[in-house]
């Protein structure tokens, strides 16, 4: 039994609105459009999307304002978000991920890379494997996207508890930088080499845990 995944897009440029409502609905997905900020968290709120994607430079607030807002709500805190912007630079890519995107894609946008994107994403968030994972003192619910170390809650934005998970489901393993990429932002995204170090960075600050170790030039291993 599937239902139908409602997708919430909000960008201050009409053209780019229809063509990204257009693509999506012909995969089958419900579409809802916001033209600024504070109306895509107002309709965020009333119609609670699957995923959410934002513009960043938008009027009455920017996407990172609206995705801090919403990310700071118990009911986004597993939302799924993607930013468009035309800024291309390392540091927004970095300061977007770090306010809680799970994904990021930079203006002209292909509606064939976003439509592989969003499937790709719906896929992963859907896929089977051991509900509960347990190392040491930290368990790793997949199915809740909740994390417990020492007998604490931790929260991590999506793709922070994906490379956790991917990476403490083999401990000790080196998963190649590429390995990564490709499992957790799958290959029709690039994203800069900053990305994974960015949410390790976020992982460790979270757990208060050096468990993530970097092996230069190679990859990265868990060890607890």
């Amino acid at each position: 039994m599937s239902t139908v995944k409602k997708i919430l897009i909000a960008d201050d440029e009409p053209d780019i609105l229809e063509i990204i409502q257009y693509n999506l609905q012909g995969e089958g997905f419900e579409v809802i459009t916001a033209k600024n900020g504070n109306e895509a968290i107002e309709k965020a709120k009333r119609t609670l999307p699957d995923l959410i994607i934002l513009d960043i430079m938008m009027p009455g607030k920017t996407g990172m304002e609206v995705c801090n807002t919403l990310r700071s709500l118990p009911a986004f805190k597993n939302t799924l978000i993607i930013f468009l912007t035309a800024l291309s630079d390392e540091g927004t890519e970095v300061k977007g991920l770090e306010s809680g995107a799970d994904d990021y894609l930079t203006k002209p946008i292909s509606p064939k890379v976003l439509v592989s994107k969003v499937n790709a994403l719906f896929r992963r968030f859907s896929n089977d494997g051991p509900k509960v994972l347990k190392v040491g003192d930290l368990e790793i619910d997949r199915e809740k996207y909740m994390i417990n170390f020492k007998g604490n809650d931790i929260v991590l934005a999506r793709k922070e508890f994906e490379l956790l998970a991917l990476l403490a489901g083999k401990p000790g393993k080196v998963f190649l930088r590429n390995e990564i990429l490709n499992t957790i932002w799958g290959t029709e995204v690039i994203v800069g080499d900053r990305t994974i170090d960015v949410h390790i960075r976020k992982i460790r600050q979270k757990l208060d845990l050096d468990c993530i170790s970097t092996v230069k030039g190679v990859g990265y291993k868990f060890e607890i």
